[in-house]
């Protein structure tokens, strides 16, 4: 039986979480804990670096605390400690690296670098229905949106990916010209609840391309440039009918390109991962399409589809499974900003 504790802290939240892995049996978590700075970085209309960094400090040790307390276990108890190595802030990474190298060191245990977006990727292996290998993933994740072949652990091709502007960055870009808080994607889709989703023909960038790679750049322009034909005072539903389109639009490439990314591989299984994989929208119009096709849809659970410490304990416990961990006990460390995933 391996204990693993997992940090995470790549860019506004702080994550520690507790899981447990024995044998050839699904990992189990017995704990996590999380704090989100978006409060605090609501003033700044988006995340300010050094709040976050400093932010995490303070919460990193209470958490674990409160973890280690939920589980019913000591620190002496632990196996293996995970962090995520990268990508992400520098400053944020380093905090969250620091400690799990240092408390490491202090228990005589090994410390393992993760990658933060095989943490999105593996993160549905936490839920109920958890998939089964291999699958194609759709990873849409703040600043990162791909489609890639999953054949294992460590195993992913990129399928296609973003030319410019991610999904998620559309979302919150699109929100902020129409004047909604940060974060913005979560507030964009609940104004758009109340819109009509066919009010403005907005573009669908690369929709007809025949190849699974994204563009959302020139949507964000679509979406400046009606927010000027309203006017200074535009009407609340005027709003809303923008914020459905803008949602509609974003939806509909996802889609699209995770259809021609299943058609492409002659997979039937999917896998959506990241913050973006909340969006009711999308999980409500893939699951349609999948159903008529034959393809199974999974996604980690609501409350693991921002960043959290559970994605890092459980990506950490498949590679150990599977004999591919490679922990460090000499106490250094790196962080690594920019790390693109098929080199991790």
């Amino acid at each position: 039986m391996t204990r693993i504790l997992g940090f995470e802290s790549s860019c506004d939240e702080t994550g520690v979480a507790l899981i447990e892995v024995e044998g050839g049996r699904p990992p189990r978590l017995l704990a996590q804990a999380l704090h989100s700075q978006i409060a605090m970085h609501q003033a700044y209309g988006g995340v300010v670096p050094e709040l976050a960094s400093r932010d995490h400090v303070r919460r990193v040790l209470p958490l674990t605390r409160e973890v280690m307390a939920q589980a019913g276990l000591a620190l002496s108890d632990v196996d293996l400690i995970a962090y995520t190595q990268g990508p992400g802030l520098a400053g944020a990474l380093l905090v969250g690296a620091g400690v799990a190298v240092s408390l490491a060191a202090a228990l005589e245990v090994p410390a393992l670098p993760i990658h933060h977006l095989e943490g999105h990727l593996l993160s549905p292996f936490l839920s109920a229905d958890a998939p089964e290998f291999p699958f194609v993933a759709l990873l849409v994740s703040g600043g990162h949106t791909q489609l890639m072949r999953v054949s294992d652990v460590g195993l992913y091709e990129i399928l296609g990916e973003t030319i410019d502007d991610a999904a998620g960055e559309a979302f919150d870009k699109s929100a902020k010209l129409l004047g909604l808080p940060y974060p913005g994607g979560p507030h964009l889709a609940r104004l758009a609840e109340f819109g009509n989703p066919q009010a403005y023909a907005l573009p669908r960038p690369l929709l007809h391309s025949g190849k699974p790679d994204f563009s959302f750049a020139g949507l964000k322009t679509a979406v400046l440039t009606q927010v000027k034909k309203l006017g200074d005072a535009p009407c609340d539903q005027a709003k809303a009918d923008l914020a459905a389109s803008t949602q509609a639009a974003i939806v509909e490439v996802l889609v699209k390109k995770s259809l021609l990314a299943l058609k492409e591989s002659g997979l039937r299984r999917l896998v959506v991962a990241g913050g973006v994989g909340a969006n009711a929208q999308l999980r409500e119009q893939l699951n349609a399409v999948c159903a008529r096709r034959g393809v199974r849809v999974h996604y980690p659970e609501l409350s693991l589809c921002t960043d959290n410490g559970a994605m890092i304990a459980m990506a950490a416990a498949l590679r150990v499974q599977r004999g591919m961990a490679k922990p460090r006990r000499d106490g250094g460390f790196e962080v690594r900003p920019r790390w693109d995933l098929s080199a991790a």
